[in-house]
C-alpha cells in the first residue's frame, strides 16, 4: 500500500501536475493540502476518471485539505470538532484537518498553520492549534491505537538537519524551540514516529523550497512535510521517499510529494 502527501498550493492551479503525477505514481491514497477551493469547486471529475474517490474539506482561496483514494474511505471526519466536539469550532473555521479509514488504517491529513512570524497572533494560533491536535490524536489512538498514520504539511522543521542551513533559524517561524516542542508533544510523545528518518537518517533532503532567491535551484530547502506512523505501521514500512521532480515543472507548488510504502 502506498500513501502520499502533497501540499499543492491550489489544486485548480496545479491540477495537471497532480493528475500527471498520479498517472505516473498510482498511489493508493493521496493526501492534499492547501487546495484553496470550496468543496463544490473541487475538480473531483478529473480524479474520478483516474479511478479515485475524492473527500474534501475546503474553503475559498485559503487552506483546504482533501484525500484521494482508490477504495472508498470509511468513517470520514472533517475538522477537529467531529472528534472533540463543538468546543473547538473556532479552530475549525480554518479547514485544515480531514481523516478517514482505508484498509484498516486511519489516515489523518493535516495542514498545520504557518505561524507567519514569531510572536504574532498567527504564531500563537499555531501553538494553540498544535495543542488541540494533541487532544485529537489522543482520542483517535484510544479508539484505534494500532493503525494510525498522520501526514501533511506540518510547517515545522523538527530537527536542524531538516533545514539547508540551520544557523539562526531558531529565531524564525517553522524552527523555533516552541514550535518543535509543540510538534513533539502533539505527535511524537504519543508514540508515533517520523517514517522518513527510518530510511534516510542524514540531512540534505527537503520537501519545500521558497519561490524566492532561486531556492530550489540552490537547494535551499526545508523538510516540513512529514508522515508519522504508530509503531506497528512503522515496522511495516518498507520505503519513504521525497519526489523532487514536480518542483522542476513550470509554475510548480513550492512543496513536493512524500510517499510511504507499507
Amino acid at each position: 500500500m502506498k500513501i502520499a502527501t502533497w501540499n499543492v498550493n491550489s489544486i485548480r492551479t496545479r491540477l495537471s501536475h497532480v493528475v500527471n503525477w498520479l498517472q505516473d505514481h498510482p498511489v493508493d491514497v493521496l493526501c492534499l493540502q492547501e487546495t484553496k477551493v470550496v468543496d463544490e469547486g473541487f475538480p473531483r471529475e478529473s480524479f474520478t476518471e483516474l479511478g479515485y474517490h475524492s473527500y474534501t474539506f475546503g474553503q475559498k482561496s485559503y487552506n483546504g485539505v482533501a484525500i484521494l483514494t482508490r477504495q472508498p474511505l470509511s468513517d470520514v471526519c472533517l475538522g477537529f470538532a467531529g472528534v472533540l466536539g463543538e468546543g473547538v469550532l473556532p479552530i475549525d473555521e480554518q479547514k485544515r484537518v480531514i481523516a478517514g479509514v482505508a484498509d484498516g488504517i486511519r489516515i489523518v491529513n493535516l495542514y498545520v498553520p504557518n505561524g507567519s512570524s514569531v510572536g504574532s497572533e498567527k504564531y500563537v494560533y499555531k501553538l494553540q492549534w498544535l495543542e488541540v491536535l494533541h487532544e485529537y490524536l489522543k482520542v483517535l489512538l484510544a479508539s484505534q491505537p494500532a493503525q494510525l498514520l498522520v501526514c501533511g504539511d506540518f510547517n515545522v522543521a523538527l530537527e536542524d538537519i531538516d533545514i539547508y542551513n540551520p544557523t539562526g533559524k531558531e529565531k524564525e517561524v517553522m524552527a523555533t524551540p516552541l514550535e518543535r516542542q509543540a510538534l513533539r508533544a502533539s505527535v511524537l510523545d504519543l508514540g508515533l514516529a517520523d517514517v522518513f528518518r527510518k530510511f534516510t537518517p542524514e540531512g540534505g533532503h527537503f520537501s519545500w523550497w521558497d519561490y524566492r532567491q532561486a531556492a530550489f535551484r540552490r537547494n535551499l530547502g526545508w523538510r516540513i512535510d512529514h508522515i508519522y506512523l504508530t509503531p506497528d505501521l512503522y515496522e511495516r514500512a518498507i520505503a519513504c521517499t521525497i519526489d523532487v521532480e514536480p518542483r522542476k515543472l513550470e509554475q510548480p507548488s513550492d512543496h513536493v510529494p512524500v510517499t510511504v510504502e507499507l
